[in-house]
């Protein structure tokens, strides 16, 4: 048996101190990166915060978190702990407007939700914050059962609270999406992602007006979101793409339905949320912004926000689908046409013969002038495909239909447009907009007239709406393809 010589042993002590080494300046590197100060006890039940920004940088490092991240890179950490209060917090109103509201140190106690102010007049109309969650009809009775009572939300005061709360809280970290909604849209691929989840998204992005166009945003992802009165059974939509792109834009966010706000309930405890974005259709409904396009989001949009509000979660669902985030964003690249046919759905199509013709005028233009064309059926593809194609297309076109939910995944340059085709005399705002709220150009189509955002015609539904007679101009829908994609001028008739 050879014994190990001098040089031998000499080799391993060395090995063995590189490898220490390394692992004191990884574990080191690590610290830094989370920029988590070791000495501080997060779980402190007497600690005092005069902010949630304050609160949210001891506990996690908001202020820390870089301009380059992303919303899915940011790392979680304890969930819920009791809180003693020297001094009743009161609520904080961070942003407002009809139907969408940022609270901070908002309480909830037997299913009911409490804005604690010493100043009342300070805070909005409640009836503008929140329903019953009642679903949306339109008889006079059934709207009446949708406004809010004492047993959804009340405004107290310190010294209420106190004799209600007593000294302490259970508090819920983190930022808290609470979709105060009924099941009734939320099971809806467009009602969910263009509407719910856009104004969220929007509301809470009014916190960083300076998102980049490549996505760039200080804000951390949210902890959680909150269904009151939807259960884990009647959120998901036909098509399942609202698990797939809720899953993709908020990979580390939890779910929390009506099952589980019952048992928040039940427990008679008092809950703090640190922060909260409030989503309420029915109050949204009652603002001054939602008649003249009838969306649930337009509320949202009177606050500030950056252009590119809407680039993280179409960065995060379009990576996840497999296809680099900056796919489609150069004018300088291949144009991308895709028409979204709906030739096999037995409702809202294209004439037979004008359905032939404009195939045939968009394939010229894959001849003529280099395009690529891609004639799909959504519904024929798998979720990732659907995400694929809508991230690379320049323009997407196709008769109104959820289909044209996939514009939200386009990447917006001055020549990405949608085209809507209607029955004439047809036009509801659903994709116009939307395609305007993300910064893409739209054109409806009655046969070969056409309008853009500038010149809306009023929502009509006529009695062909939904039949399968719709006339089109493909030569039309042709030459607008060109004149757009040669950037030769604007197009803003």
């Amino acid at each position: 048996m050879l014994l190990p010589t001098k040089k031998d042993g000499i080799f391993v002590l060395t090995l063995a101190l590189v490898l220490l080494v390394f692992l004191q300046v990884e574990l080191t590197y690590r610290f830094d990166e989370t920029e988590i100060d070791i000495n501080i006890n997060i779980n402190d039940e007497h600690a005092e915060f005069d902010s949630f920004d304050e609160l949210y940088s001891v506990t996690r490092g908001y202020h820390q978190v870089p301009a380059t991240a992303n919303i899915a890179e940011v790392e979680y950490g304890v969930s819920e702990t009791k809180q003693h209060f020297a001094k009743m917090p009161q609520t904080s109103i961070v942003k407002h407007s009809p139907g969408f509201t940022i609270f901070d140190k908002l309480f909830m106690m037997n299913g009911v939700v409490y804005i604690v102010s010493d100043k009342p007049e300070d805070v909005p109309a409640i009836r503008l914050m929140t329903s019953s969650g009642y679903p949306v009809f339109n008889p006079p009775e059934e709207v009446a059962k949708r406004e809010p009572t004492s047993q959804d939300m009340r405004v107290i005061s310190s010294e209420e609270a106190s004799a209600l709360f007593g000294t302490s809280a259970t508090r819920v970290d983190g930022v808290s999406f609470l979709a105060n909604d009924p099941p009734q849209f939320v099971n809806h691929y467009y009602h969910f992602s263009a509407e719910l989840l856009f104004g969220l998204w929007r509301t809470y992005s009014s916190l960083d007006t300076l998102i980049t166009p490549s996505g760039q945003t200080t804000l951390p992802p949210p902890r959680r979101i909150i269904f009151p009165h939807t259960s884990s059974l009647q959120w998901r939509d036909y098509s399942k793409m609202n698990q797939w792109v809720f899953k993709s834009a908020f990979p580390l966010t939890g779910m929390e339905f009506q099952e589980d706000w019952h048992d928040r309930s039940e427990t008679h405890g008092v809950y703090i949320f640190d922060r909260v974005v409030f989503a309420d259709r029915a109050a949204s409904m009652r603002g001054g912004s939602y008649l003249p396009s009838e969306r649930y989001a337009s509320e949202a949009f009177n606050l500030p926000g950056s252009a590119h509000w809407w680039t993280p979660i179409r960065n995060n669902v379009v990576e996840f689908s497999g296809l680099s985030k900056t796919s489609g964003g150069s004018t300088q690249d291949r144009p991308v046409i895709t028409y979204v046919s709906r030739q096999g759905w037995g409702r809202r199509m294209l004439k037979p013969e004008d359905h032939e013709t404009l195939v045939a005028a968009l394939k010229r233009l894959e001849s003529e002038h280099g395009y690529e064309v891609n004639i799909v059926e959504m519904d024929k593809l798998s979720r990732a495909e659907q995400i694929r194609i809508a991230g690379r297309t320049t323009i997407m076109m196709g008769v109104h239909g959820n289909a044209l939910t996939s514009l939200l995944w386009m990447n917006p340059t001055p020549r990405s447009a949608v085209f809507e085709f209607f029955y004439p005399g047809g036009f509801t705002h659903d994709y116009e907009w939307t395609a305007r709220a993300i910064g893409l150009n739209y054109f409806g189509w009655w046969g070969s007239e056409r309008f853009a955002s500038t010149g809306l015609p009023p929502r009509a539904f006529p009695e062909q709406f939904h039949g399968s007679e719709i006339p089109i101009d493909g030569e039309a829908v042709a030459q607008l393809c060109v004149r757009l994609l040669s950037l030769e001028e604007e197009v803003d008739d």
